[in-house]
C-alpha cells in the first residue's frame, strides 16, 4: 500500500467515526426526549391501566335476598378493599339456581352462606346482595370485600367462555368503582386455604393469566378517569 491510499484509508476511517459518533449522540437526544431527562422510559401496562377503568356496567339481573341471619344480615359493608372469585362448587346448576339456594337458608337451615354476585354458565349475571352489605362468602374478609361466585359444568371446576368473559367484565368494572387494582383480586383460597375457585387454585398459572386479562381488558376497553361516568343501576 502507498502512501496515497494510506491517507485514502484514514481519511475514510475518520469519516465513518464521524457519522457513527454523530448517530449515538442524535439517538441520545431522541431518547432523552422521549423518556425525559432520566434516558428513555417505557409506559408499562400497570401505569396505563391506573388511567383507565370500565365505565360500562355489565347487564345485571338484580334478584336480592331477603334480609336475614343466615344469607343477608344487612350489614353494611363501610369499605371495598378487594374482590374474592369463588366458584359454586356444584356443577351444572345455573346462577338462579345458586341463588334460590342462598335464599332458602332464611327459613333457618343453620347455614350461613351468600355471595354479592353469581355468574351462571351463560355468562348470566345475578346480584343477591347489594355492594354496600356484607355477604358470607369470604370468612374474614367478609367486611371489606366484595364476593362473585362463579358456575361450572363439571368439577374440575374450570369457567366455561361465557362464565370467564362475564367475570373479566364485572370484576374490571367493580376495579374502577372502587379504585382497586389487580392485587386486590384474590382467590377465596387466599384467605383460607380452601379449594376454591378449584380451577384457580389447582392451576396457579391460569390464576395469573386471568390478571393478566384483567389489565389487558382494561386497556382494551377502558375509558380515561377524566372522562364523564355513566349512570349505574346496580344495587349499592
Amino acid at each position: 500500500m502507498n502512501k496515497t491510499q494510506r491517507k485514502q484509508q484514514l481519511r475514510f476511517r475518520f469519516g465513518l467515526a464521524v457519522v457513527v459518533l454523530s448517530l449515538v449522540i442524535l439517538w441520545i437526544v431522541i431518547t432523552r426526549v422521549i423518556g425525559g431527562n432520566d434516558g428513555p422510559r417505557s409506559v408499562s401496562s400497570e401505569q396505563k391501566q391506573k388511567d383507565l377503568y370500565i365505565a360500562e356496567q355489565p347487564t345485571l339481573d338484580v334478584e336480592l335476598l331477603t334480609v336475614n341471619k343466615y344469607s343477608r344480615p344487612g350489614r353494611p359493608l363501610e369499605k371495598v378493599n378487594g374482590i374474592v372469585v369463588h366458584w359454586t362448587a356444584n356443577p351444572g346448576t345455573s346462577a338462579i339456581q345458586n341463588r334460590n339456594y342462598f335464599e332458602g337458608l332464611k327459613d333457618g337451615s343453620g347455614t350461613y352462606a351468600s355471595s354479592h354476585f353469581i355468574i351462571g354458565l351463560d355468562g348470566e349475571i345475578v346480584q343477591c346482595i347489594p355492594c354496600n352489605e356484607i355477604a358470607f362468602a369470604s370468612n374474614t374478609r367478609n367486611d371489606d370485600t366484595i364476593a362473585i361466585e362463579c358456575c361450572t359444568e363439571d368439577d374440575t371446576g374450570k369457567f366455561n367462555g361465557n362464565t370467564y368473559e362475564s367475570l373479566l367484565h364485572l370484576v374490571t368494572w367493580l376495579m374502577g368503582r372502587y379504585n382497586l387494582t389487580t392485587e386486590d383480586v384474590i382467590r377465596h383460597y387466599d384467605i383460607t386455604g380452601k379449594d376454591c375457585p378449584r380451577y384457580f387454585v389447582q392451576n396457579p398459572d391460569e390464576w395469573e393469566k386471568f390478571k393478566v386479562d384483567l389489565q389487558n381488558y382494561i386497556l382494551l376497553h377502558g375509558t380515561d378517569r377524566n372522562a364523564t361516568e355513566t349512570s349505574e343501576t346496580v344495587s349499592h
